[in-house]
């Protein structure tokens, strides 16, 4: 980093120790899409779209090699895309896919009634958790955040 740069001082989460970050930035990024690699785009559209109920915005097959298709969970302003020929990302790399839920009993009753395995709730200082897999073991996280005081 420059020394002319303007820095603010802040602590990490890991380590509690003091790191100097820049005091903020220009650019403003919204993350919007992530890829997720699959084995079977069929068996991954029934698990995303039919079995946990999001929304399937698009469905296309753009070429003979190239198929993309994309899933948003309801409310979420994060998208997730698989298909063929879109992602050298190999099935079931995808680990740690984080949301966050407002309640994690219930959205772990919902999985559990939707037919999709997972953890009981993780309880953890920095909130409740359930994990769960999709078919080619991409692993995702459902946490309820702590109470703010």
């Amino acid at each position: 980093m420059s020394s002319d740069a303007q820095t603010t001082p802040r602590t990490t989460l890991v380590s509690g120790e003091p790191m100097e970050t820049p005091a903020s930035s220009t650019m403003k990024a919204a993350l919007e899409l992530i890829f997720i690699g699959v084995s079977d785009v069929d068996r991954a559209k029934r698990f995303y779209a039919e079995q946990l109920g999001w929304g399937c915005d698009h469905d296309q097959r753009v070429t003979d090699g190239v198929r993309f298709l994309q899933v948003t969970p309801p409310g979420s302003a994060c998208s997730f895309a698989f298909g063929e020929g879109i992602t050298p990302m190999r099935p079931g790399e995808q680990k740690g896919l984080q949301a966050v839920v407002d309640d994690a009993d219930a959205a772990r009753a919902d999985l559990l009634a939707r037919g999709v395995e997972c953890t009981e709730i993780d309880e953890m200082a920095w909130g409740r958790f359930v994990f769960f897999n999709d078919p080619d073991g991409n692993a995702w996280v459902l946490q309820q955040l702590p109470a703010r005081g």
